[in-house]
């Protein structure tokens, strides 16, 4: 809920008709003026529905992969010039995207076609899965290989209780959208019926020939916005609900 009105700004503008060309806060106002505040919050029972399973699938599909990678030395060597970053971290990665991506696509789907004013059937939840795979692969791996990074070279930051989760998880988290982030371009497009359907490659393609690099960096303003204050909370959340099960001695 913290950044939803940002995500729907974002979705309408890479996937709306009538938004093709408006700016961040042109996009807000004309829904403000046509939809009201409630406008803003289309589409948020999915993901705020589903968002808390598929994140703690996400996370303990890659807490099972790691844990279990420690049976397989090979598996925990650093891989050569990453500053230590270790082969069951990108494994563990990969595993917990996949994971994710089974449950959230469908959610996706859904609260996409909501705020962009439009219904779905059952039968058709999962257009758009294997742009979603891909793009959580791509978003999720970067993640937890950022985040594994910070642990290991900045540890006195996860050590403060609110601040340091905060910034870490935030950076993490908007650094690892910036890189995928045409291929979440293109997957608000493909889930919310927005063009042809075509393949990826085309996709991506015909909007660079088109519109170039801000074509498929398109609605990556309030992303930033709307991935660094979601993440940097989910952050603090998760570290305390750490600590609180430790303190209770639920865990070591």
């Amino acid at each position: 809920m913290v950044g939803h009105p940002l995500d729907t700004i974002k979705t309408k503008m890479q996937a709306q008709k009538g938004f093709e060309n408006t700016n961040m806060f042109r996009t807000c106002l004309k829904t403000l003026r046509t939809q009201g505040i409630l406008g803003l919050y289309r589409g948020c029972v999915p993901p705020m529905m589903g968002s808390g399973i598929y994140r703690s699938v996400q996370f303990s599909a890659f807490e099972a992969v790691y844990t279990f990678c420690d049976k397989y030395p090979t598996l925990k060597k650093e891989i050569p010039g990453t500053f230590g970053l270790q082969v069951r971290v990108i494994l563990a990665g990969a595993c917990g995207s996949t994971a994710r991506a089974i449950i959230e696509s469908p959610l996706e789907l859904a609260k996409i076609r909501r705020q962009t004013g439009q219904t779905y059937k059952l039968s058709g939840v999962y257009k758009g899965f294997s742009v979603t795979w891909i793009r959580t692969l791509g978003l999720m791996g970067m993640y937890f290989i950022f985040i594994d990074s910070f642990r290991r070279n900045l540890p006195h930051l996860f050590s403060s209780p609110i601040l340091g989760p905060f910034l870490l998880s935030g950076t993490a988290a908007t650094l690892s959208w910036w890189i995928i982030w045409p291929i979440e371009n293109m997957k608000s497009q493909v889930q919310g019926n927005f063009g042809k359907d075509q393949p990826l490659k085309t996709r991506l393609a015909m909007t660079f020939r088109e519109k170039g690099v801000t074509g498929l960096y398109r609605g990556i303003g309030p992303g930033t916005i709307r991935s660094f204050l979601a993440n940097g909370v989910s952050m603090i959340m998760m570290s305390n609900a750490q600590k609180l099960v430790t303190k209770l001695g639920l865990r070591d």
